[in-house]
């Protein structure tokens, strides 16, 4: 029996189940990037890489779009009731998408799979702010997000898997989509949109987390005040436009660098898949590094310097890396260096999550949504990007390709800098 003055853990809970959402996000999420190259998909459906690019581009775009909509759902009604709407919706478009026949129906599945998970990782910010001190956010942040590398790291090899097992790619979606509902009931079974309304939080936990009881849901009036201070913030628009770069970056991996192994380097399907496992299993653990490197610097340098600094650092390794890509010979080093690239991608993104619980006060799913709209347009413009540049640059194609992701995350690297975690966009109370 818990001590009535030791604080109790349900935050953590809150944590690990926010986690086994991310999981099952970025295990739909990926799979499609391993659907898309594999034999039985192209014997069945037959695209061309231009339209498997919209595809893949297709689910950021929508994904952008409603995240700021979305996100303010989660502050106007509580985290529990619309994520577990999230959940059950994008778990039902993901098995929908195992019965397409062609590439409108394909196209219209990915569409609505972005719009139904665009809440998950605003709504997840929120949750962090009212559950976790300031003092741990960095590294709750860095936990969920890890779940999502978990199931991002783990769907290349389970997709194939069973592609290969059932004798169809079909299969494997039906499952994915399975599973997620069940994900979904246990989110609400165990999860509360604020800490006062769960029965098991003790006083001294509640003292712990330090929010206040009665905080006023954001109406939608105030959304558009909300949306007007976003606009006017030079830190909000500096860590949206990080994003976006980051992600032109980074989602190359999780788009592209499945079919480059095949296509390019002559890789099959299986070992293909192995090595983005590995790739984004770097990630993982760049995401716990990150949380504590945050954590360690906000203490250290204060608040600003403390979410600017693993930002900047990571982004210019992330460079570095991709500058070496068209230079090596083994495919392995090539796989090291876009294993860099996720490590330090995951590195920052603590810090850029923290960002949002410091400045959204009342409106952080918003917030967060706005920063992740931004960021996932560039997924999006990134994944129909490749090709386009792979035809510029004619026989030299991948080449042009690595150094214009370098680019992104150089760019991103500076373009934080403005960035000021200790200015509110709007009070937490009214």
């Amino acid at each position: 029996m818990t001590h009535p003055t030791t604080p109790t853990n349900i935050r953590h809970r809150i944590i690990g189940v926010t986690m086994l959402m991310a999981f099952i996000l970025y295990l739909d999420r990926i799979c499609m990037g391993e659907i898309v190259k594999s034999v039985s998909f192209n014997n069945d459906l037959k695209l061309t890489d231009e339209q498997i690019g919209h595809v893949l581009g297709s689910f950021f775009f929508t994904y952008a779009l409603f995240q700021v909509p979305a996100g303010w759902a989660s502050d106007r009604f509580g985290a529990r009731p619309m994520l577990t709407i999230y959940i059950v919706l994008w778990s039902l478009f993901t098995a929908m998408t195992g019965f397409v026949t062609g590439f409108v129906g394909l196209l219209v599945a990915r569409l609505l799979c972005g719009v139904a998970e665009a809440g998950a990782y605003p709504t997840s910010m929120a949750l962090i702010r009212k559950w976790i001190p300031l003092t741990g956010r960095a590294r709750a942040s860095g936990m969920v997000a890890l779940g999502g590398r978990i199931g991002g790291a783990l769907a290349p090899f389970l997709t194939i898997w069973l592609i290969v097992t059932m004798g169809n790619w079909r299969t494997s979606l039906w499952i994915d989509g399975a599973v997620g509902l069940v994900i979904a009931v246990i989110f609400w079974k165990v999860v509360r949109s604020n800490p006062h309304e769960h029965p098991q939080v003790n006083a001294a936990e509640l003292e712990l987390i330090g929010r206040p009881q009665g905080e006023k849901p954001l109406s939608a009036r105030e959304l558009k005040s909300a949306l007007w201070a976003f606009t006017k913030s030079r830190s909000l628009w500096c860590n949206s436009a990080a994003q976006m770069l980051q992600n032109i970056g980074w989602g190359f991996l999780v788009t592209w660098l499945p079919t480059y192994l095949v296509k390019e380097r002559g890789v099959g399907e299986i070992e293909g898949g192995k090595m983005l496992t590995y790739v984004l299993a770097f990630g993982m653990l760049g995401q716990i590094v990150g949380g504590y490197y945050c954590d360690w610097a906000t203490r250290r340098f204060g608040l600003r310097w403390g979410r600017l600094l693993p930002m900047t650092s990571s982004m210019f390794v992330c460079a570095a890396a991709y500058v070496c890509c068209p230079f090596v010979e083994s495919t392995w080093t090539l796989v090291a260096c876009c294993a860099v690239v996720s490590f330090c991608t995951d590195l920052a993104n603590p810090a850029l999550w923290a960002f949002m619980g410091d400045v959204g006060g009342r409106a952080t799913a918003a917030a967060g949504g706005w920063g992740n709209m931004w960021g996932n347009f560039g997924a999006s413009a990134g994944a129909m990007l490749i090709p386009w540049l792979m035809k510029l640059g004619g026989g030299d194609g991948k080449t042009l390709v690595f150094f214009t992701l370098a680019g992104a995350f150089i760019l991103a690297g500076l373009i934080v800098l403005p960035m000021d975690a200790t200015k509110k966009l709007i009070p937490d109370e009214p």
